[in-house]
């Protein structure tokens, strides 16, 4: 079996958190959505088939929550946290492509939300 690349993807991921550069949103909140696209070496986790040859999908979930959970400005800095946590955690991992979007930021008019896409080859 020849695999040239693999990717683990955890896709629309919400969360309730409480980032923003003015008061009320570090008050109020909102409602983020996170996507992840993380490349690592897969072949291994294709033929064993156990879990402690590929990303944990749940560890994953856990490593974002957290930072998540941190209060920021600026979604370019709360991108960037989970890039780090995710990329100190494991050294496998050859890419990144994250999108964190905030869905009502206070921009004056009606969208579907503000976006920070963020892409990192490790």
């Amino acid at each position: 079996m020849r695999i040239e690349e693999g990717y683990v993807c955890l896709n629309r991921m919400r969360f309730k958190a409480y980032h923003g550069v003015l008061e009320q949103e570090r008050i109020v909140g909102n409602d983020y959505i996170l996507t992840l696209r993380m490349g690592y070496p897969l072949r291994k986790a294709v033929e064993s088939d156990q879990v402690e040859d590929t990303l944990n999908y749940a560890e994953v979930y856990d490593l974002v929550k957290k930072e998540m959970e941190q209060p920021s400005a600026l979604l370019e800095h709360v991108a960037g946290r989970i890039i780090d946590v995710l990329e100190r955690t494991y050294s496998k991992m050859t890419s990144i492509d994250l999108v964190l979007t905030k869905r009502n930021p206070p921009i004056g008019g009606d969208g579907e939300g503000a976006t920070v896409e963020l892409h990192c080859r490790c």
